[in-house]
């Protein structure tokens, strides 16, 4: 088996187990983030539009009533079932759902007028398959909307905060810094048009639940967070209660829309 093969695996059987907690993450259902996504994107009703790795499928909902045709992708089939029925429940007709693989989407060259992504792709094995993929199957002009986490700039904070992703959720491969995506985004011959980024906040109990995280590695989780040094602390404004407990912590989304020149 690849190493590739190998990552895939994980995420299945991660989110394959958990799919019904991400149709009904507050996290993902809602946010500043998915609206700032559905705002952004340029529609005139008739167009045709790719979800990848659509998850619990709440970019693919909101995004059936403006547009003519959605297609919802993802890698793993119990969420990308948990999605359908989410979606067709809502009463949306137009949305047809794909098993597939971000890294090689199973469409023809210059397909879509539109394809999103949303807080995935530092599950993916190579996220620049991810954007040269979506790069092929769109359009001349055809925009690119992504929302991921992101890591600091700092090397060091950036590995302490990957780290701890990747305890939480094995399927975790790595959320870029925002300089990174913005060079890959450009060696890919897209246009940036724009880069917010979001402060997100993470409810430690709901942060490990979301990814069925034993009680044994949480304490390991917890106790790697409460023993940081204070930049580490002060940076991801670690919050700990009276019974020496991590409550929360901060850290970043990016919202990036690009266009295929």
């Amino acid at each position: 088996m690849t190493a590739d093969n190998r990552i895939i695996n994980g995420v299945q059987h991660q989110f394959g187990k958990n799919a019904q907690k991400y149709v009904e993450s507050s996290l993902h259902s809602k946010g500043k983030d998915l609206t700032k996504l559905i705002e952004g994107v340029n529609h005139s009703g008739i167009e045709c539009v790719l979800d990848i790795a659509t998850g619990g499928g709440h970019v693919a909902n909101s995004l059936a009533p403006i547009f003519n045709k959605v297609y919802a992708l993802d890698v793993t089939e119990p969420i990308l079932k948990a999605a359908e029925q989410f979606i067709t429940k809502n009463g949306h007709q137009n949305v047809e759902f794909v098993l597939g693989n971000a890294e090689e989407l199973p469409f023809p060259n210059e397909y879509f007028d539109t394809v999103t992504c949303r807080i995935a792709a530092h599950h993916f094995a190579n996220i620049a398959a991810f954007v040269q993929e979506a790069h092929r199957v769109l359009k001349t002009n055809g925009q690119l909307l992504i929302i991921d986490n992101v890591a600091p700039e700092n090397d060091f904070s950036d590995y302490f905060y990957n780290e701890m992703e990747k305890l939480r959720d094995y399927s975790h491969q790595r959320a870029l810094k925002k300089s990174e995506w913005i060079r890959m985004i450009e060696s890919t011959s897209f246009e940036l048009l724009e880069m917010n980024t979001f402060r997100k906040i993470f409810y430690f109990d709901d942060w490990c639940e979301r990814m069925d995280v034993s009680d044994s590695l949480k304490k390991v989780i917890e106790k790697k967070m409460l023993n940081a040094n204070d930049e580490i602390k002060n940076h991801f404004q670690i919050k700990i209660n009276a019974q020496n407990k991590i409550n929360s912590f901060q850290g970043q989304s990016a919202f990036i829309h690009v266009v295929k020149s």
